[in-house]
């Protein structure tokens, strides 16, 4: 087979794959705020892929070790009679962005989450899941094995001595290495679409081209890493969590626990943990700032 009809094929796929996102995000009654105003949680997404032998998934699983899955290793756990390479597999990422209405109601408030930013991390994050799933099921269907790393049975967090609080599959990194976006000062994921955010991925075996990184740099598209300036989300967090020495887990994981999500689930009667307040009213809320 030559390289130029592999190619045309691999295109193709894409633009299956990402006609699929695409037509779930548009048509799902899932995707609400579920406030009764029909408003969906997610703007339009964002989509890129990643060639499971990309150096990054290595590097993530050796900066996590022992606990960090690899691609391959996560399939393997949803597929474990037909274990495949990661020559063999892809991964797929999106990023759901915030509505410019939830931007703004949360960027008014600045010590716990606004109605619609709790609805979206809960009712939004529900559909995120149900796009993971979605289109883990379709794929399969379709003859390309797939799972949602994020979705296996033995995804939790443990504590890693490097980085501290983590999780054995990162949406966040894995957006990274797809070409979605760099790292800030908050350790949030700065994209096209800004840093108001929440991102899901599903593994496969489909051959997809590898979007090209638009940046040379983990941490390229945020001021305070490239010019030493801005710092905004340091003013915006309100458990004092972030410092220009970057983002305390447990200080923010502690406030989400014992503030956000007890008023969020009394106050809004939403069950998840918000806050996310250190993502709007900044520079990189929504672009990549200039």
């Amino acid at each position: 087979m030559s390289r130029k009809k592999k190619t045309t094929e691999e295109l193709g796929s894409a633009r299956w794959v990402e006609n699929l996102i695409h037509e779930f995000w548009a048509t799902s009654p899932q995707n609400t705020l579920a406030n009764g105003t029909g408003e969906k949680a997610w703007d339009k997404p964002l989509i890129g892929f990643a060639r499971a032998d990309h150096p990054l998934f290595r590097q993530y699983a050796a900066d996590f070790a022992p606990f960090y899955w690899t691609p391959e290793q996560a399939f393997q756990l949803a597929f474990p009679e037909a274990p495949a390479t990661a020559e063999e597999l892809s991964v797929i990422s999106w990023v759901l962005p915030q509505t410019a209405a939830t931007r703004t109601d949360q960027a008014q408030v600045d010590k716990v989450p606004a109605e619609r930013w709790a609805r979206s991390r809960d009712f939004g994050e529900r559909f995120n899941c149900a796009l993971r799933l979605h289109l883990a099921a379709v794929l399969t269907a379709a003859g390309y094995p797939a799972a949602a790393p994020e979705r296996l049975p033995d995804f939790g967090f443990r504590r890693s001595e490097r980085f501290g609080l983590a999780s054995n599959w990162s949406e966040r990194h894995t957006a990274h290495a797809a070409g979605l976006g760099t790292f800030g000062l908050s350790d949030g994921l700065i994209t096209r679409r800004g840093k108001a955010i929440r991102i899901g991925s599903v593994v496969a075996r489909i051959d997809l081209p590898g979007t090209p990184l638009p940046y040379d740099h983990h941490q390229a598209w945020c001021l305070w890493h490239t010019r030493g300036i801005c710092r905004e989300c340091v003013r915006r967090c309100p458990a004092d969590a972030i410092s220009d020495a970057g983002h305390d887990k447990d200080k923010c994981f502690a406030y989400i626990q014992q503030v956000t999500a007890p008023y969020a689930q009394q106050t809004f009667g939403t069950e998840a943990t918000p806050c996310g307040l250190c993502q709007v009213g900044i520079p990189c809320e929504a672009r990549i700032p200039a």
